[in-house]
């Protein structure tokens, strides 16, 4: 199995449980706007981090400028894009069918989840970083 592959898994699995009780405690609190709210921020973070495995199994084989390269592109293009994203939501979507707070809430928890699952799993993984050429 890829190590992008664990990854993933490692990143996901912390990330659906924290996403499942964040669902469910923004419901009991917020009713379907909080649902709504908190389902957004689930699925803006794991795209959001998914997307950088991705370009990580693309690049696997490029050389470390390159990757480093792609890997910054990537990470503007993502900002730009969820950044307008969120503007039109604000703008575009009333308070009563999506709540902020919990939006916010489920948004940050996610995020340390997904990172947190992701740090356990790299440490598991012991890859070598391979050196340049000389």
């Amino acid at each position: 199995m890829s190590s992008e592959r664990e990854l993933l898994r490692g990143a996901l699995v912390p990330t659906l449980i924290v996403g499942v009780v964040a669902l469910i405690a923004s419901t009991v609190v917020k009713g379907s706007a909080g649902f709504f709210g908190a389902l957004l921020a689930q699925a803006i973070v794991v795209i959001f981090f998914a997307a950088h495995l991705v370009v990580a199994k693309l690049t696997r084989d490029a050389d470390p400028m390159t990757t480093m390269a792609l890997a910054m592109a990537s990470y503007f293009v993502k900002l730009f894009i969820f950044g307008g994203f969120l503007l039109l939501v604000t703008r575009l979507v009333p308070v009563e069918n999506c709540n902020r707070t919990a939006f916010g809430i489920s948004a940050i928890s996610a995020t340390f989840a997904w990172l947190g699952g992701e740090i356990a799993t790299y440490l598991k993984l012991k890859t070598h970083l391979q050196l340049p050429k000389s």
